[in-house]
């Protein structure tokens, strides 16, 4: 089995999105580059630097599932009907939207807690990696013990307001390892493992 890996956009004051829930602010190296990166269910190729291209490359290579909440699903307007890297995605909530609970649906929601998301993910995703988004899940993750690493692309740039990812972790010190710092243009790409 893969690994289960939170990745977020992060800025430097600590914020996965503003104070209108937008990401794209933290999303500026995807764009300002010269190297095409394909991303699967976008329309055209992002222009990125060759660091950012071969890191994001591997990323979506090693991605079997995802794991968010429903705020994340709410706030994405259900990324159109279709998760946008092709993958299994299970939405962890208390109430199901039923406009999308019917045989074949894209998505999978899952009200029995989000050691039972991550699980369900990892048997869909096979030898590949389960992804979690949604700071919330990522928090009760870190907190259940079910994620091996987290992945931060960190933006400098400070928001000052908005979604932060390390909020609600108690007061327990959570050890991690570096195990990889790319530096590239308009981002820095960290990958920690968690110690358990």
């Amino acid at each position: 089995m893969g690994k289960v890996s939170a990745v977020f956009a992060m800025s430097l004051d600590g914020y996965i999105a503003d104070a209108q829930d937008g990401v794209w602010p933290l999303f500026g190296w995807l764009t300002s580059g010269d190297t095409p990166l394909e991303v699967p269910g976008v329309g055209r190729p992002f222009r990125t630097s060759p660091a950012s291209a071969a890191h994001y490359r591997e990323l979506l290579e090693t991605f079997g599932a995802e794991v968010t909440g429903r705020r994340d699903f709410d706030v994405s307007r259900a990324w159109g009907g279709k998760h946008p890297m092709g993958v299994p995605a299970f939405i962890v909530t208390h109430s199901p939207p039923q406009e999308w609970v019917y045989d074949g649906s894209p998505f999978t929601f899952v009200t029995d807690g989000v050691a039972s998301a991550v699980e369900q993910a990892r048997q869909a995703a096979g030898s590949k990696n389960v992804i979690v988004n949604g700071s919330q899940i990522a928090q009760q993750c870190l907190r259940a013990g079910l994620l091996d690493e987290i992945q931060i692309e960190l933006v400098p740039i400070l928001l000052g307001a908005g979604v932060r990812l390390f909020d609600r972790l108690g007061t327990q010190p959570i050890e991690l390892e570096t195990t990889s710092v790319i530096d590239a243009p308009g981002v820095t790409h960290l990958k920690f493992r968690v110690v358990k």
